[in-house]
């Protein structure tokens, strides 16, 4: 069985540089995946195209998702997930640069479990995820 990755989708490669250094830091050992925007983050979580090998592109333990990206944006992306039996298992925390309230609304309404504001550091990461270790990926 194939270890359940984090997904981390942000169209920014400097914010997911910082990402992958806080999660390191915060010794967050899961593997992760990355959609650099809305769009392919939807097609890996359906599986379809590139991603249909779910053996080699496991549903995700936890999804970090920017909200502004051109074309599908993470209110979309959210809006998408919850509308999908087969992932509301899977906590998605919205790391944004957004410190909007209605943004922060939005994105709870639409059922983010957390809406942090970026950078991430490893004292916001710990919480969501705790001492996350390689676990299974659920089946689809």
């Amino acid at each position: 069985m194939p270890t359940a990755p984090l997904l981390l989708v942000d169209d920014d490669p400097n914010d997911l540089f910082l990402l992958q250094r806080a999660l390191k830091k915060a010794g967050i050992t899961l593997p992760y995946e990355i959609a650099s925007n809305g769009e392919q983050a939807v097609h890996y979580l359906s599986g379809v195209g590139r991603f249909a090998n779910r053996h080699a592109f496991p549903l995700p333990h936890s999804i970090f998702l920017d909200l502004k990206m051109p074309f599908v944006s993470g209110f979309d992306v959210l809006e998408w997930i919850r509308f999908q039996p087969a992932l509301a298992s899977i906590p998605v925390f919205v790391l944004t640069g957004s410190s909007v309230e209605r943004d922060r609304q939005q994105s709870l309404a639409l059922g983010a479990k957390a809406f942090l504001v970026k950078p991430p550091t490893p004292e916001m990461l710990l919480p969501l995820l705790g001492s996350a270790q390689p676990v299974s990926s659920p089946q689809v």
